[in-house]
């Protein structure tokens, strides 16, 4: 008995590649920064507007990277050492990320913006449109 994996044919056709993207996005994502996703209200009959939101405390502006490559999100941080400064202790350290967001087709970035440590990238999904196409049958001779 074969395992089937679970972007596989027979059902979703044409999806194969999207498979090894989901693996992918998944090793990227270690949990930090931890961000949440919500879902903004509707103002009269506006396309539905969701908000990423990362805890990125310590992260000035010329530290974060926001980029959107194919239709995937990608967020990055580098914090770079401070050389400077007599420490007793250190217990915040210098870091890295890369967290990376996996946007449903036709989904667009309106814009980013960093405000008391919190990075806000906001994201609209305009309404598909609906279409339905009649596929002639022919008859085989």
């Amino acid at each position: 008995m074969s395992r089937m994996k679970p972007l596989a044919p027979p059902l979703l056709l044409g999806f194969e590649s999207n498979n090894s993207v989901v693996t992918q996005i998944a090793r990227a994502n270690d949990g930090y920064p931890p961000y949440d996703i919500e879902r903004l209200r509707e103002t009269g009959g506006a396309p539905e507007r969701l908000r990423i939101t990362l805890a990125v405390a310590g992260f000035s502006e010329s530290e974060l990277d926001v980029s959107l490559q194919a239709n995937r999100l990608i967020v990055r941080g580098k914090q770079t050492e401070r050389a400077d400064g007599d420490f007793l202790f250190r217990g915040i350290a210098a870091r890295q990320f890369q967290r990376v967001f996996l946007l449903a087709e036709g989904m667009e970035v309106l814009g980013a913006t960093l405000k008391n440590g919190l990075l806000s990238i906001d994201l609209v999904r305009p309404e598909p449109a609906q279409m339905v196409k009649k596929i002639n049958i022919s008859t085989a001779q």
